[in-house]
């Protein structure tokens, strides 16, 4: 092999890796370990991603030199056994209106560690899955994700999080925590629905309710000037277009944190933001103890309540 090249057996699949000594963070975290802790995780990861159309964001020097991009279309070079989809895109912002994107699906482990040596280190996915034809499925996820603003941390985020859980659960969900692998949260919930627009109109009157309920502590409203000590409950990462940081992915951050599943208990219990801070070791261990605790997120679905 070329030097600083490996092939490596993944199941069935065989894999040249490069530049496994590279460092992707700056705590010096390398991108053999990224590798690594894909193919560990991936038991547990796959099944949150699969059907589910990708995005990666690409750290090829690192997430401290500049460079990262979001790709939503197939890298060039992909090998032939990378499953893709393609579909409409939801148009074009420079006005020559929607074309295609051919998104791969990361369906298997091979395909997760081929993504993790093209240095994908964040992986995105969409609240709704690929039917036959293929067409987009009306989506079966519900997502909040709670953005703390200038003054405010992960610790708001779980107040906010814990009237959250009494709302959606008195609407007969079964939402679930985990941490955006940044400086937030993130409440998902199954849902079954017909309607493409049915997940985001709902998260957006519950986003709505909470900001009058609670307006020294939550905005239901983008605008940056209004969120400073309090909490954004983004509602429109429910928006068919939009795609959400996938359970157990990596962030591009200084050291590898990642998005990770916590409890309720935890939730409550957070007083400060070391206490949902998880890194890649840490989510390894963390599953070993627990296992998935998003599991029952694609055995809870319910049929949406009008509100």
């Amino acid at each position: 092999m070329p030097d600083g090249k490996i092939a490596v057996q993944v199941g069935e699949r065989q894999l040249v890796l490069s530049n496994l000594d590279k460092p992707l963070y700056g705590n010096g975290f390398s991108k053999g370990e990224v590798v690594h802790y894909y193919a560990k995780i991936g038991p547990i990861m796959l099944p949150h991603l699969r059907g589910r159309p990708t995005t990666f964001v690409r750290f090829p020097d690192g997430t401290t030199a500049g460079g990262a991009f979001f790709e939503k279309n197939l890298p060039r070079g992909a090998p032939e056994w990378v499953q893709t989809v393609t579909l409409p895109s939801s148009g074009s912002r420079s006005g020559r209106g929607p074309g295609t994107i051919t998104y791969p699906l990361i369906e298997d482990l091979p395909s997760l560690v081929w993504a993790a040596n093209l240095a994908a280190l964040e992986i995105h996915v969409h609240q709704w899955t690929i039917g036959s034809g293929p067409k987009r499925q009306a989506p079966d996820r519900l997502v909040f994700d709670l953005d703390p603003g200038e003054g405010a941390s992960v610790v708001e985020c779980c107040r906010v999080a814990e009237r959250l859980l009494e709302v959606l659960t008195a609407d007969g969900l079964t939402p679930l925590p985990k941490t955006s692998g940044s400086k937030g949260l993130q409440i998902c919930c199954g849902v079954r629905t017909r309607r493409r627009d049915r997940t985001s109109a709902y998260a957006k009157a519950i986003a709505e309710q909470l900001a009058y309920e609670l307006p020294d502590l939550v905005v239901a409203k983008m605008a940056k000037n209004l969120r400073t000590n309090k909490v954004l409950i983004d509602w429109s990462q429910n928006h068919v277009a939009k795609t959400t940081i996938a359970p157990y992915s990596l962030r591009g951050r200084a050291t590898p944190t990642v998005s990770t599943p916590i409890t309720w208990d935890e939730v409550r219990a957070c007083r400060t933001t070391a206490e949902l801070t998880f890194t890649a070791e840490d989510v390894l261990n963390r599953v070993d103890e627990h296992g998935d605790l998003l599991a029952e997120l694609g055995t809870t679905r319910v049929a949406l309540p009008d509100r």
